[in-house]
């Protein structure tokens, strides 16, 4: 089960609003909604988390770039709203590496027409791109939340309940739990 959540400051504290991610198909889409629920050019945080798996911050603030971490990488990898925060950059690959990897990827031995390979190898393992290591812990900026009152250390050890932990550490855990 996900949640997502924008929590937007404003000049009384921080506003709340439950959302949908349906229609997100980029980090892009995702910082373009953040901007959208703000009247100005304040913070914005995306708040995101698959139930016992992993968690993940998006901070936009006014037109820069947002910031990003994943609790967990690994886990993300595998949620389609996970793989929007996983960028190239943030998982340290060249924004170019998945053309080359495709490329790569083309069966071009003379078997495309159909024919059965032989796996000679028998190894069994997967050596598409597709399978390539994703990193097991948090990436991303782990000083996200320092100037608001979450330290690097504080973030890497919150709980299954992050979230709340996070809102609680902002003051927003009452507008937070409304949406939730």
């Amino acid at each position: 089960m996900y949640f997502a959540a924008l929590l937007a400051r404003t000049e009384d504290g921080w506003e709340a609003s439950d959302t949908e991610l349906d229609d997100v198909e980029t980090l892009s889409d995702l910082a373009d909604l953040a901007r959208e629920s703000s009247s100005d050019e304040s913070t914005v945080l995306v708040l995101i988390e698959q139930e016992d798996a992993w968690f993940g911050v998006v901070r936009v603030d006014g037109e820069e770039d947002p910031r990003i971490y994943v609790s967990d990488a690994a886990a993300a990898a595998r949620s389609s709203y996970g793989e929007i925060l996983l960028t190239d950059e943030l998982l340290g690959r060249d924004p170019g590496d998945d053309d080359v990897a495709d490329l790569d990827s083309l069966d071009l031995d003379g078997t495309e027409d159909g024919e059965a390979e032989d796996d000679t190898e028998g190894d069994g393992e997967d050596d598409s791109p597709s399978a390539e290591a994703v990193p097991h812990g948090p990436v991303g900026d782990i000083r996200i939340l320092d100037d608001l009152g979450v330290g690097e250390k504080e973030l890497l050890t919150l709980s299954d309940d992050a979230l709340t932990e996070i809102a609680d550490a902002l003051g927003a855990s009452d507008i937070l739990e409304a949406v939730r």
